[in-house]
C-alpha cells in the first residue's frame, strides 16, 4: 500500500501502517544523531515538542543565505547507532515517526509495538533528493554546543519519500525476514 501522511500523526494511522508500505510525509521532522538523543535525553526541558514531529536519523549539510538557513544535503544515517537510545526516546518523547537507514534492533521493536511507533527507511545517498522535499528550516538547537551534523533542525517537509515501512507497531521488521 502507499499512504500520504502529515504530521502529527494519530495512532489509528501508524497502526494501519505495515511492514512494506511505501509512505510520503509531510509536516514537521526534527533531526537527531547520537548526539543529540543523549543531550535530550539528559534535559529536564526541551523546546520543542518531538511528539509532534518526525524524528530523522540525518546530520544535513546546510548553508546560510542572510539569516536564513538552507538544506544542501540530507540524507539518512546509520540508524542503528541510535540503537542504545531509542526505546527511551520513544518512550520519552511520545516519537510516532523515525526515519533513518540500516534498521534498529530488538529494544527498538518492542518500544515500537509498545508505544505505537513506526520505523521508515529512506534510501542512503540520496540526500540532494531529501534536500528538495525541505520546504523551510524552520528552526536549529544546539548548534554551538553540537556542531551541524550533530544540531537538531527543525525542517518542514512536503511529500518526503518515498520511505519504506521497514519496522511497523505490529512487530514486523524488513531486517529479521532478510536474515
Amino acid at each position: 500500500m502507499e499512504y500520504h501522511l502529515s504530521l502529527p500523526v494519530k495512532n489509528e494511522d501508524i497502526k494501519k501502517l505495515k511492514m512494506g508500505d511505501i509512505v510520503y510525509i509531510s509536516g514537521k521532522l526534527f533531526t537527531a544523531r547520537d548526539e543529540a538523543h543523549h543531550m535530550m535525553l539528559e534535559k529536564k526541558e526541551i523546546p520543542f515538542d518531538p511528539s509532534t514531529m518526525g524524528l530523522y536519523h540525518c546530520g544535513p549539510l546546510m548553508k546560510k543565505t542572510g539569516d536564513k538557513w538552507e538544506v544542501v544535503s540530507a540524507g539518512p544515517t546509520t540508524s542503528s547507532r541510535m540503537e542504545i537510545f531509542e526505546d527511551r526516546f520513544i518512550e520519552r518523547f511520545g516519537i510516532k515517526v523515525i526515519i533513518g537507514k540500516g534498521g534498529m534492533e530488538k529494544n527498538t521493536q518492542k518500544a515500537l509495538q509498545k508505544y505505537i511507533c513506526v520505523y521508515m527507511s529512506y534510501t542512503g545517498g540520496a540526500g540532494a533528493l531529501a534536500a528538495n522535499k525541505v520546504e523551510e528550516v524552520e528552526n536549529v538547537h544546539w548548534l554551538n554546543e553540537l556542531g551541524m551534523p550533530e544540531a537538531v533542525w527543525m525542517l518542514r517537509v512536503k511529500e518526503f519519500g518515498p520511505l519504506i515501512v521497514a519496522m511497523d507497531s505490529h512487530g514486523k521488521s524488513i531486517y529479521n525476514k532478510m536474515k
